[in-house]
């Protein structure tokens, strides 16, 4: 239960980071932090919740990981597409859309 409890956390966790990776330079300073910052606090996680480091969680933790990385992405480019240009911030982005009423 602990470990399904981190990993959707884990998941949801790196969907605003990749939504910011999806819309810097590639490589780019802003690029390397949407990456590494939440593996910073999945190790935090990983610490306050007793989770450990065995092996067979970092399936689910790397899994849960790159997956919401890639629905941040696929986030921003649907945003993209349907509203035109949009920020790296996806919550900005959200209000924007909801106070513009589309």
């Amino acid at each position: 239960m602990k470990l399904a409890l981190v990993t959707l956390t884990v998941f949801l966790l790196n969907i605003p980071f990749g939504y910011w990776r999806a819309n810097v330079r590639k490589f780019s300073m802003q690029w390397i932090l949407a990456i590494h910052i939440p593996v910073l606090v999945i190790i935090a996680l990983r610490m306050y919740t007793d989770l450990g480091f065995a092996w067979h969680t970092y399936v689910f933790m790397v899994a849960a990981f790159f997956l919401g990385q890639k629905a941040g992405s696929f986030i921003s480019e649907w945003m993209r597409s349907r509203y035109g240009l949009v920020g790296s911030f996806l919550f900005c982005d959200l209000i924007c859309l909801k106070k513009s009423g589309q």
